[in-house]
């Protein structure tokens, strides 16, 4: 969020020198050796947050820049009624916009399982609204412990 915020790249952590395993010098990634300025794209800056816990725990989070002040949407109304805040940001025509879909099941194989069931039911439906179904898996469904 500091990153996003002050639109500064933070130095790679931990890393001395890049591994040898990896051709540094084709493709477009790099480490960061040191912190440098983030340029505006014109596109709202994203980042991934993961955390690793000792028991094998692990978490991913990819996080975007909040909207302009000036581009969000105003709080009252001419009257000064309070108005509703749109959730989701409008997206560019055409664009899907990312959202999480969360499946889980008592065991692997039923994990699975269920995942093809939702892929079979999407096949059979492209109608659907990602953001429906990603509401409605996150919402309106047990969560057990595979997932």
């Amino acid at each position: 969020v500091h990153a996003i915020r002050n639109a500064v790249l933070p130095q790679t952590l931990h890393i001395d020198e890049p591994t040898p395993h990896v051709d540094w010098t084709t493709g477009t990634i790099r480490l960061l050796t040191e912190q440098r300025p983030w340029p505006q794209t014109g596109h709202p800056r994203r980042a991934a947050v993961s955390a690793f816990g000792v028991s094998g725990t692990n978490a991913h989070v990819i996080i975007e820049q909040a909207p302009d002040q000036d581009d969000a949407a105003p709080e009252h109304d001419t009257s000064g009624t309070p108005q509703a805040s749109a959730a989701v940001t409008p997206r560019a025509e055409g664009s899907v916009p990312v959202v999480p879909w969360v499946i889980s099941a008592r065991s692997r194989d039923a994990l699975t399982a269920q995942a093809a069931r939702l892929a079979h039911h999407l096949d059979r439906h492209p109608e659907l609204d990602p953001v429906d179904v990603g509401y409605s898996l996150a919402t309106t469904r047990t969560r057990f412990d595979h997932r």
